[in-house]
């Protein structure tokens, strides 16, 4: 169950901006494999469908507090991106909770809910009321964006002319600028040039304050241990450990050092 709680503080429990309890998230898949001939002759006339169980979380539970900019990292398949998107009410749980005490800003993929044929300048419009803001604020906030996006007079041109770091560069700009209570980032820092990435380090630096909460997943451990204060470690779904950043990161190496040191006795 999610629950999206009204921002108030007096309602939030010692400060928590996200409370995950009990969390699991199950998909099934289908098999998309050639079945034998044998096979084949054995479900004519069945519609039998080969399907598959995918375990994406298994019960996490997580606070997330006020002045937290909580890191998460896992290797490609470890939840990070599944939980992300359950926090931020895209996909429900399978089972647990989701509380959200506060407006909520999500940077999870390039260009999601943006529309390819409309221009830069709509898209910013169709960005911020999908993260809560009112016509009025976007109005206010638009030259604050335009200009932290660099895009100059590729604004007012079609999205698809865009290349992916201009992608980057609008999707980051509107949730940055908004100032939500909460804001989710992932893997947005991956795209776009060094000197726009530095940019936007630097701007989320800016938002970390005793009063908003970050949360940010990305595969660059660097960025992650100079950003963060807290970090969690996922693996196929499962919350490994949680603490400071340094700590963390540095079991997760040893984890993966030691998987790639078992990968090759097995190739001798």
């Amino acid at each position: 169950m999610i629950s999206l709680s009204d921002f108030n503080h007096e309602h939030i429990p010692q400060g928590v901006a996200v409370s995950v309890k009990d969390l699991g998230l199950t998909y099934t898949t289908s098999i998309d494999k050639k079945p034998t001939l044998k096979a084949r002759i054995k479900t004519v006339g069945r519609g039998k469908k080969h399907t598959r169980v995918v375990r994406a979380l298994n019960e996490i539970n997580v606070d997330v507090h006020y002045g937290t900019v909580l890191g998460i990292i896992g290797s490609n398949g470890a939840g990070k991106s599944s939980l992300m998107r359950v926090i931020s009410g895209i996909v429900p749980p399978t089972q647990g909770r989701v509380e959200v005490f506060g407006s909520v800003s999500t940077l999870l993929a390039l260009g999601v809910g943006f529309n390819p044929s409309m221009t830069g300048r709509d898209n910013v419009y169709l960005g911020g009321l999908a993260a809560g803001m009112s016509r009025d604020e976007i109005d206010r906030n638009f030259d604050a964006i335009a200009d932290f996006s660099e895009l100059g007079e590729a604004i007012d041109a079609p999205m698809r002319t865009y290349s992916s770091g201009m992608y980057a560069r609008l999707a980051f700009s509107v949730a940055a600028v908004v100032e939500p209570d909460i804001l989710i980032i992932d893997e947005a820092l991956s795209t776009g040039d060094a000197k726009f990435k530095e940019k936007s380090l630097n701007r989320i630096k800016e938002l970390r304050t005793s009063d908003r909460a970050l949360i940010l997943v990305s595969h660059a451990l660097a960025t992650i241990e100079d950003i963060c204060n807290e970090v969690i470690w996922l693996n196929k779904g499962k919350l490994m450990m949680r603490g400071k950043p340094s700590e963390v990161i540095a079991a997760y190496r040893e984890f993966v050092d030691a998987r790639k040191s078992a990968s090759s006795d097995e190739d001798v």
